[in-house]
């Protein structure tokens, strides 16, 4: 459901108990999990110039995400979270601060086609039918090695769009639409996927469809030599990143800050059973209180 289905009244003390245990400062190096970091951004700012006035919109920001990581990214609206997502790719350059994946600069790995994006706005080429679509990356990058990439055949069967393959993008559904471009994006087999409000244009119902596809796509052992994706997932939605994330990193409002990274310890794998639990429900509390008090 929705951020505002997840709520629940905490006494005073479990509240502050939970806050201190899940809550904690952003890393800087190693994860606690013992792998490098695949993301590590240090003192990231960004400001831009506009008639001669200087908006700063991320200011000292500091991350660290792990190979194979889930980190969600929620804010107050217009805080810096899409400016955060297209610095950390290449996008946008910084003005301060640094960004490294894998050790390497946005620009070297995004030449490396080790960076992947998925927009609100799934962007399908309305003359090529979904198969077409999926190939378009193929077409515009030739010289790439076929080892280097994955069958658009297969990424479709992941998808679960293979009776669709020869359907045209006005004939799906804005999920499905979704998932074409996830596929598109997959066909280089990206290390590091960088998501921005991807189900933010789609109704709650298909949104809500849209995580658990999200999530069994993750884990499946088709991508990436077999290991889990490092994914940057940009969000509104507390209940998408309570059962999405390992961690759930909250920006403060303009210029956008990291305010905390929250750890969140559900078992995978995470089922609508899992949405209705009372461990579920005091993650959302503490966010939306995190929130809040921005």
């Amino acid at each position: 459901g929705g951020d505002g289905q997840h709520r629940m009244d905490l006494p005073d003390d479990a509240g502050d108990a939970f806050f201190q245990r899940i809550t904690r400062s952003p890393p800087r190096g190693a994860m606690g999990n013992g792998l490098p970091p695949q993301v590590e951004a240090r003192g990231l700012t960004k400001a831009f110039r506009n008639n001669g006035r200087t908006l700063t919109a991320l200011a000292d920001v500091s991350l660290s995400v792990a190979a194979g990581e889930f980190l969600a990214v929620i804010g107050p609206s217009g805080c810096g979270k899409t400016t955060l997502l297209r610095t950390i790719g290449g996008l946008l350059a910084p003005t301060a601060g640094s960004v490294r994946i894998a050790g390497e600069t946005p620009a070297a790995a995004g030449r490396a086609k080790q960076v992947g994006y998925v927009f609100q706005d799934a962007s399908l080429l309305p003359w090529r039918t979904v198969v077409e679509n999926v190939r378009l990356p193929l077409e515009v990058n030739r010289r790439r090695n076929a080892s280097t990439h994955l069958r658009p055949e297969r990424l479709l069967e992941l998808m679960r769009l293979e009776d669709f393959r020869d359907y045209y993008p006005r004939q799906l559904s804005g999920g499905m639409q979704q998932r074409v471009a996830l596929a598109r994006t997959l066909v280089f087999d990206p290390s590091l996927l960088l998501m921005d409000e991807p189900f933010g244009a789609l109704d709650e119902i298909a949104r809500e469809s849209m995580r658990y596809e999200l999530l069994r796509i993750w884990q499946s052992p088709l991508t990436n030599g077999g290991s889990r994706k490092t994914v940057i997932f940009v969000t509104h939605s507390i209940a998408e990143a309570v059962l999405l994330a390992d961690r759930v990193a909250v920006l403060t409002g303009v210029p956008g800050r990291v305010k905390a990274v929250v750890d969140i310890d559900l078992p995978r794998p995470r089922t609508q059973a899992t949405e209705a639990s009372d461990e579920f429900q005091r993650y959302a509390a503490e966010l939306r209180s995190l929130l809040r008090s921005n």
